[in-house]
């Protein structure tokens, strides 16, 4: 029996952004001379997206929806290159950003399950270097306190963000210490918070960089090159890397910024910390690695977890607390369950959503951030959007 869902308020936000737009907010702008020109004979949902990606200002949008095993819709729009016009598909790859956290700790939870460490363990047994809260230097900080964004550490500092070309070249350790101990040459106090490890949710990036060189320092080799052959590969996910130099850059979506009516390239980049958000891919090939933890950790008879570890990582672990074991989990307000995850960098916007109940997925890939008020409204809408194409897939 199918559930009336409360799409009402989707419409009505729908209708103001479409009313904004006819009042001038889309003035003619090199912008639109991007789109493809043939109007005739679409589909209402896919003129509605192509007006949602105007307001978004975004070049390119690939998506897909998932109902239990099987991908029942998947669709590119735009241009993924626009100097080449090159048109998106769902098996355009893109950058992923903080989506890539489900990857990352996934990895590690298959080192769990080898009985390697334990969730409450301290990680500086595990460690080259301590890791500590200076406020708090007799406290654990555990592996599960990492995956749950409760260790301490703080939401990062603008010192983090540094962008390199391509790959960094600088390997995350030793450069970890030199950021994350005190008297390190990278160190800046704004790195932790005078919170507690394990009291209080800070969203730390760096987090997640310590997850992927546990994974390095529990398996023995490169964490690219773990997550390659024991979730990429069994999956079936050849165009997917934590790498640049691993990807067909001609497939990938150029990362794009919209400023006074047009569209300014980002070059492709990379960071110290890309355990946290550099997986390249597409909505084609992630759909098996959210297949597989829709159905414990299984994708076409390939196990990359137990049933138990999946439903460890989809459960919150501190009351009140938004994350799971590297997954984000939510209550939509008539009362659905979800795991998930967005991300967001530089000409980058993602989401990944399952809704538990059903065991439907939605997810999408934009080669571009949201532009202003109405643009992040849209953006929003997109998920909404196509939360609703799937529920009328299935009457």
């Amino acid at each position: 029996m199918k559930t009336i869902k409360p799409y009402a308020a989707v419409g009505v936000a729908f209708l103001f952004l479409i009313s904004s737009a006819a009042q001038g907010v889309h003035h003619q702008t090199a912008a639109q001379s991007i789109e493809k020109p043939e109007q005739e004979g679409k589909e209402p949902f896919d003129l509605l997206m192509e007006t949602l990606m105007k307001i978004i200002h975004t070049p390119s949008l690939s998506a897909c929806i998932i109902k239990e095993d099987d991908v029942v819709w998947a669709k590119g729009y735009g241009w993924y290159d626009i100097e080449n016009r090159k048109p998106s598909s769902e098996n355009t790859l893109y950058m992923i950003a903080s989506i890539s956290k489900t990857i990352t700790a996934t990895a590690l939870m298959q080192l769990y399950e080898e009985r390697m460490f334990g969730l409450d363990d301290d990680v500086n047994d595990y460690l080259p270097f301590p890791l500590r809260n200076p406020h708090y230097p007799d406290e654990p900080i555990t592996f599960r306190m990492l995956l749950s964004h409760r260790s301490s550490l703080a939401e990062d500092p603008p010192e983090f963000y540094q962008y390199f070309p391509g790959d960094c070249p600088i390997p995350i350790y030793p450069w970890l210490e030199t950021y994350l101990v005190p008297g390190g040459e990278n160190y800046t106090s704004e790195i932790w918070s005078d919170d507690r490890p394990g009291d209080a949710f800070h969203y730390a990036n760096v987090g997640f960089g310590v997850i992927g060189y546990l994974v390095e320092r529990l398996s023995g080799i490169p964490f690219d090159q773990y997550c390659r052959e024991h979730i990429f590969i069994p999956l079936g996910m050849f165009n997917t890397s934590f790498r640049l130099a691993d990807v067909d850059v001609d497939n990938l979506a150029i990362p794009y910024r919209f400023s006074l009516g047009r569209y300014i390239p980002y070059e492709h980049f990379g960071y110290i910390d890309y355990p946290a958000g550099s997986v390249r891919t597409s909505v084609s090939e992630l759909s098996r690695f959210a297949i597989a933890h829709m159905h414990g950790g299984v994708y076409n008879d390939v196990w990359v977890l137990d049933d138990e570890t999946v439903e460890m990582m989809h459960a919150i672990h501190y009351p009140g607390n938004p994350y799971g074991l590297g997954w984000v989990v939510w209550n939509a307000s008539n009362g659905d369950r979800f795991i998930g995850h967005t991300g967001g960098d530089r000409g980058v916007t993602t989401s990944l959503s399952i809704r538990l109940s059903d065991n439907v997925a939605v997810m999408y890939f934009i080669n571009a951030s949201p532009h202003g008020l109405l643009g992040v409204l849209a953006w929003k809408l997109v998920e909404n959007m196509l939360l609703w194409k799937a529920d009328h897939m299935m009457t």
